[in-house]
């Protein structure tokens, strides 16, 4: 599908990569990873023909269709979202050129089927697409890549706009995509789940490890491991030599032997080993603590709010206790952000109150950066700045976490761009932490070193923390209570990220078991009230016996009408659950036929299943809450 070899690339002096070479086909999905400002993002514009490489070669499969998405926003004409989902009347960038989708029926239901996968609703898709946010923007643009099926995908940071569920709605469907994928990702779960292998760009070169982020992990420690010995056996071997060329250079006798070893030393200076060097170990180190608060943190009582016409909660209480650290989940649109505005008190609510515990003092991320960072200082300036006793060391270990290394700590902060400032912000909240924390998608623009470098930190963090994440490994490491925001409603978990899988997962199976008892958007579904039936007149005489003999008739075929009914419900609700049933044995049937090796020995075949498998995680998705529509009003039928 793609091949570069010999590919070399430098900035003033700098060289990004040197010798770069690689070889992706078709089924493989490639997750390239380094450090902020490594080069990932500078080689993928040279895979594209948008910068010119140093040295090298490069070549596609003849007639292969490459798919891009870059890490921001190419400009939208005056065209839809379905439009722009379609590919149809926008302005192509040059990358996506040879990307064109052929529309018709499929095509278009299939395009709405993804815009919806990424959380936009059916009223969006006639909307103009330059009315959209930039994050809104780009979901579109990710929707036009998954319609057209490029064979080779190229995501830069394809999860930096998307919300928890929509980030694994892509997840699900990459993982069956039918071509190749190449990815540039810092989200730790994300490259777990998808890829089949690991380029590390490091120190200038490539480095290739088959298996997904954590295999990776696990074989550059044993190599890393076998480099450090060599180095240190050939650093012995020299350290051998020179004491020899030390002692006897002066010799006449030996003078011919030591300049020998002289030129052996240098040879073996030119072929030592290199050893990366390890990131600094956050665990090393404590962080400052906030004063204690009380057991209450914070308290929302009777809230109301809204956007205008459009109610977001009404009577909603919550309450967070000293030491709680939860996530807050849900689609977007849920009101997460809102919720978490509320709590800091950036939203006033209408009706209602937040209180804060005894002796707590709140700290909001996003509000932080915009009220503390002073222009006019230094990034080591405004990291020492903190009340809290720590040594310059210990401030440029964690800025250098946090990706100011070197010179970097000398910027003026007036310069330093918005992803910049945002990690800075970071720094300066873990330096002197509030005992209430609340974070709305912290590990934006961070790299995966410094998303760990920010675990380890709030691992240590002894106050209440509430957070907004689509990183599932964030999310996994950090949280120990869950709250599910959706509809105005917030449904808790008393336990971590794992838990609540687990408890949604049982509820969906008890849904699919039971004949009816289920639950609709995590409410009870209420029980409608009975039809009223007809009044008997009351009194003697022949006027009332008919009219008791009316009443009897008519009792008997309403009863008559609302059996028929039931009866043709639960033909369509068992119908509806054999259909599930008979999909997901043939998914499962799908899964099996994709690990057999025999499978990609047949032309075409792969691919085939691989389309299946996409149109079954559509469709059963889709059955599942017909499904639980009409399971439910079978209940209130049988209830009535």
């Amino acid at each position: 599908m793609l091949t570069f070899s010999g590919l070399s690339k430098s900035f003033g002096g700098r060289t990004l990569f040197s010798e770069a070479a690689l070889a992706i086909v078709s089924g493989d999905r490639v997750g390239l990873v380094g450090p902020n400002g490594a080069g990932k993002s500078t080689l993928f514009r040279i895979l594209l023909g948008q910068e010119t490489e140093d040295e090298g070669t490069i070549s596609f499969v003849r007639g292969a269709r490459v798919g891009i998405l870059p890490q921001e926003s190419a400009p939208v004409g005056d065209v839809t979202v379905l439009d722009l989902a379609l590919g149809q009347g926008a302005s192509v960038p040059a990358e996506d050129e040879d990307v064109h989708v052929s529309v018709d029926g499929e095509t278009i239901a299939r395009a709405k089927r993804i815009l919806s996968g990424l959380a936009f609703r059916e009223s969006d898709y006639d909307r103009p697409a330059r009315k959209l946010s930039g994050g809104w923007v780009m979901r579109a643009h990710l929707a036009k890549l998954l319609v057209s099926e490029p064979d080779l995908l190229m995501l830069d940071e394809p999860t930096n706009h998307l919300d928890l569920e929509a980030l694994l709605w892509v997840q699900s469907y990459l993982k069956s995509y039918p071509g190749a994928v190449l990815l540039i990702s810092h989200d730790r779960e994300f490259l777990n789940q998808l890829s089949t292998h690991t380029v590390e760009l490091r120190q200038g070169r490539l480095f290739k490890y088959t298996g997904n982020y954590d295999s990776y992990l696990e074989q550059r420690e044993v190599t890393e491991a076998a480099l450090a010995a060599s180095a240190k056996a050939q650093q012995r071997r020299i350290d051998q030599l020179q004491d020899f060329v030390d002692r006897f250079r002066a010799k006449n006798t030996k003078a011919a032997q030591a300049q020998s070893k002289m030129k052996l030393i240098e040879r073996l200076r030119e072929e030592m080993v290199e050893v990366s060097g390890s990131d600094a170990a956050m665990g090393e180190f404590r962080f400052p603590q906030p004063e204690r608060g009380g057991l209450r943190s914070i308290r929302l009582s009777g809230v109301k709010f809204g956007y205008g016409d459009l109610k977001i909660y009404e009577g909603l209480d919550f309450e967070a206790e000293r030491g709680q650290r939860i996530v807050l989940v849900g689609p977007n649109g849920a009101g997460k952000s809102t919720l978490l505005k509320l709590l800091a008190g950036v939203l006033k609510p209408e009706n209602g109150e937040m209180s804060l515990g005894h002796n707590v003092r709140a700290g909001y991320f996003a509000q932080y950066r915009l009220d503390t960072l002073k222009p006019e200082r230094t990034v080591l300036e405004e990291g020492y700045d903190t009340p809290q006793r720590v040594t310059e060391t210990f401030v440029r270990t964690v800025l250098g976490s946090f990706l100011f290394r070197g010179d970097d700590v000398f910027k003026r902060v007036g310069v330093l761009s918005g992803g910049e400032k945002s990690r800075l912000a970071l720094v300066k909240l873990l330096l002197d932490p509030p005992n209430l924390l609340l974070m709305d998608e912290p590990t934006t623009h961070l790299d995966l070193a410094s998303v760990d470098a920010l675990v380890e930190a709030l691992r240590q963090y002894e106050g209440t923390l509430i957070f907004i994440s689509h990183d599932v490994h964030f999310i996994r490491a950090i949280a120990t209570h869950v709250v599910h925001v959706r509809a105005g409603q917030l449904t808790h978990y008393k336990g971590g990220y794992d838990y609540y899988l687990e408890k949604t997962r049982q509820a969906a199976r008890d849904g699919l078991t039971s004949t009816g008892h289920g639950l609709t958007d995590g409410r009870v579904a209420e029980r409608p009230a009975k039809a009223p039936t007809a009044p008997v007149v009351s009194g003697g005489g022949e006027s009332s016996a008919v009219s008791r003999k009316d009443q009897k008739r008519q009792d008997a075929e309403g009863r008559q009408a609302r059996g028929k009914d039931r009866r043709e419900l639960q033909r369509q609700v068992k119908a509806l659950e054999v259909e599930i049933a008979s999909l997901e044995i043939q998914e499962k049937q799908l899964v099996v036929e994709l690990e057999h090796p025999e499978t990609y020995n047949t032309p075409g075949r792969a691919t085939a299943v691989n389309r299946e498998l996409q149109h079954l995680h559509v469709r059963l998705p889709a059955l599942h809450e017909e499904w639980e529509r009409e399971a439910h009003r079978l209940q209130s039928m049988t209830d009535s």
